[in-house]
């Protein structure tokens, strides 16, 4: 079971009533093993209970769709902060080989949301969508230097790990732009923000995990459905600009125009997002859910637990301001 479905039934019952995963049948396909990783710079942090649970769980479930010959992924990338890693997961036909596919780490948000049991955690087949959607341009040696302050060594990985950076990275900006939560939905009153959105012809609204708009679809060649949103409620999780995939989707658009197109670094002023703008305190919580970055970026040291649990409280406090009716 993927982490985000398998939080909510793990930590919604008491330990007493928690049952160890069926066995499955055996098959002469082995899940894979997880691969050596290089020693830290300092001491991983260790996972609540409820936390390890959840990735047995997630184990015996890839075991049962690899006993249905269903195909499944690379076990996940090793973060260089927190000791948890997925197991491989199920990965449905598409682009790339299953064996290309690595589930990135979990951010401290995620790993925090799944002990406290919210359902509103990062699921590891979003991963799966990400790494199976990235432009091959993401993808080539030239982006190390546009990463390079939370990859040094993304020139030198190979492409499973550098598909682990960018759904790393993804779950990251949408922890700190709406706190893993699919149906963020932020109408802002300050007027210099609050500009008239050329789609819906209302106040824009920011939506989604990574916080986007139906203006994004005239810019970025987006998919969002305002004809078959405008009469939904604000953060009803029927829109389509609410869909994770098509809000991701829309994101890893908006990221090529960033790093491509326009030739821009990861971090700017000039970001779409305001989480990707030095010196602000937005990009302070981004910085902060990237510490359990892919242990194989070769990042120069591994945060402290203080300034990790410091992160996750600050993510938490990105609250998107909901209202009731449809847009307005």
């Amino acid at each position: 079971m993927i982490l985000a479905l398998a939080a909510a039934s793990a930590m919604g019952q008491s330990s007493s009533e928690k049952q160890s995963p069926q066995p499955v049948p055996q098959t002469s396909q082995q899940v894979p093993a997880a691969p050596q990783q290089l020693a830290p710079t300092q001491q991983l942090a260790q996972p609540a209970e409820a936390v390890k649970q959840v990735i047995q769980q997630e184990a015996a479930e890839t075991q049962q769709a690899q006993a249905a010959g269903q195909p499944v992924s690379l076990p996940g990338a090793q973060g260089q902060a927190i000791a948890v890693t997925h197991p491989a997961v199920p990965v449905p036909p598409g682009p790339v080989p299953p064996e290309e596919i690595k589930p990135a780490p979990p951010t401290p948000i995620a790993v925090k949301r799944v002990e406290l049991g919210s359902e509103h955690t990062w699921d590891p087949q979003w991963d799966v969508f990400i790494e199976e959607n990235l432009p091959a341009e993401l993808m080539t040696p030239g982006m190390a230097k546009a990463v390079h302050p939370f990859c040094p060594r993304f020139g030198e990985l190979s492409q499973p790990d550098k598909r682990a950076f960018w759904a790393y990275l993804f779950q990251a900006l949408a922890g700190a732009e709406a706190g893993l939560r699919p149906t963020a939905d932020v109408k802002h009153l300050d007027p210099t923000v609050a500009v008239r959105d050329p789609v819906s012809k209302r106040t824009v609204r920011q939506q989604g995990l990574l916080q986007l708009t139906y203006e994004d679809n005239q810019r970025y060649g987006c998919d969002f459905d305002w004809d078959n949103d405008k009469g939904l409620r604000a953060g009803d999780p029927g829109k389509t600009i609410l869909e994770p995939e098509r809000n991701l989707s829309c994101g890893i658009r908006i990221m090529k125009n960033q790093l491509v197109d326009l030739n821009r670094p990861l971090v700017t002023r000039k970001s779409y997002w305001g989480t990707l703008r030095p010196g602000t305190v937005s990009y302070k919580v981004f910085a902060k859910q990237m510490a359990n970055v892919p242990m194989a970026c070769g990042a120069k040291t591994a945060p402290r637990k203080r300034a990790v649990d410091k992160g996750v409280r600050e993510a938490e406090m990105t609250k998107p301001v909901s209202s009731q009716g449809g847009e307005e």
